[in-house]
């Protein structure tokens, strides 16, 4: 049981999500404030083919998108709408506000009202918040990560981070997994296990920080910064169902 999970009530959960998601991308602005407009040109290192300003553009695309699509409430499409990317002088201001519109609308609308996602069930605006937490959290590693090293995801984050990125991100491409990969987060204890239905009995652990194991799973850390035991060719096999770019 992730720390999120154990909070108890979907009410609980979900007030964790929006400070989680509140905390995060108020460093992403912070990290845009410090270059300013003439710094939005810069290449970002885990995803080069974006510079900041388009990795700021995205980030708060999405969230303005995910706000309207909850407050929609329709399970049986995405919400039409288009959002417009702001001038490089308001982009701060329009990024605060699209965190504000998530928020509010996740907050109106409770864990479980309906709402359409891409990965299909749960399609509840709590799952919604619950992969946002994880959205801004890995984006504002990849906008801190155009200044210097950056810190590591926080710790209860990255926890349910693994869990979510499997249940949701993987989801049912699991079964194509050809053997058992199992993944130990040596910092919090958290132990996942993926049996998919390849024929065989070949097996593999990763083990490394909760972190960076989520960092991983998003292919912005190379599996070389875990430690792999057994068959690192089923490793690569298991990551490459997903493509996260």
């Amino acid at each position: 049981m992730t720390a999120a999970e154990g909070l108890g009530t979907a009410a609980n959960r979900l007030a964790w999500a929006l400070e989680a998601i509140r905390e995060a991308s108020e460093r992403f602005v912070g990290a845009i404030e410090r270059r300013g407009s003439e710094g939005l040109d810069a290449t970002v290192p885990s995803t080069p083919e974006w510079n900041l300003r388009d990795l700021a553009h995205h980030v708060g695309e999405v969230q303005r998108f995910w706000a309207e699509n909850v407050r929609a409430g329709n399970p049986d499409g995405p919400w039409p709408g288009e959002v417009a990317s702001p001038t490089d002088d308001v982009l701060a201001g329009w990024l605060r506000q699209a965190t504000a519109s998530l928020c509010d609308a996740l907050q109106a609308a409770g864990s479980a009202a309906p709402c359409w996602t891409w990965w299909g069930e749960p399609a509840t605006a709590g799952a919604v918040a619950r992969h946002q937490v994880q959205e801004i959290a890995v984006h504002t590693w990849d906008a801190e990560a155009v200044e210097a090293s950056p810190d590591p995801l926080r710790r209860d984050v990255a926890d349910d981070g693994v869990a979510e990125f499997l249940e949701v991100v993987l989801g049912s491409s699991a079964d194509a997994v050809p053997g058992v990969v199992t993944l130990r987060a040596t910092d919090t204890g958290g132990s996942w296990r993926v049996a998919g239905g390849g024929p065989g009995r070949r097996q593999a652990a990763v083990s490394g920080t909760a972190s960076d194991l989520v960092l991983m799973l998003y292919r912005r850390l190379p599996v070389a910064d875990c430690i792999v035991e057994g068959d690192p060719l089923l490793v690569a096999s298991f990551l490459a169902l997903v493509d996260t770019s």
